[in-house]
């Protein structure tokens, strides 16, 4: 009996073909794993309290909401596809256009009331000032008599 030799460029065509399938799918199926959209930085300090910054280009103020409760942050929104002109079809397509939601959790409960959101650039900045409550307090000592 005939073997054939195993042909391994077979293989790579047809991992390049579903690597290239799973990424038409868009950022969350690529590769298998979960895509963080929007990408986000979280940093505190004593005047603002948290500040969380997200990248969102494409994505207007009024498509987003947020919500806070306590010491959690969630991010959703629309990313709305841009329309092309007539007879226009895409060469490559890598910004998906979905629906999309982000829960961070903060480093301490927030004063919900007082949370400030701006959008700028495409990146939008929430300040989220620390709780009363949750703030440190100074604890004097005093001298046993």
């Amino acid at each position: 009996m005939f073997r054939q030799p195993f042909n391994w460029r077979e293989v790579d065509k047809l991992r390049r073909d579903m690597e290239r399938l799973l990424e038409s799918t868009g950022p969350r199926l690529a590769r298998g794993r979960a895509a963080n959209f929007p990408a986000v930085n979280v940093w505190t300090n004593d005047q603002e309290g948290v500040v969380v910054s997200a990248e969102l280009p494409g994505v207007s103020a009024e498509s987003i909401d947020i919500s806070v409760t306590a010491d959690t942050l969630t991010i959703s929104g629309t990313r709305k596809p841009v329309d092309l002109p007539e007879g226009a079809q895409y060469h490559r397509r890598e910004r998906y256009c979905a629906d999309f939601s982000r829960t961070v959790q903060l480093p301490y409960n927030v004063h919900t009331g007082e949370v400030e959101a701006a959008a700028e650039n495409g990146v939008l900045k929430i300040t989220l000032p620390r709780a009363e409550a949750e703030k440190p307090k100074q604890i004097t000592v005093k001298a046993a008599a």
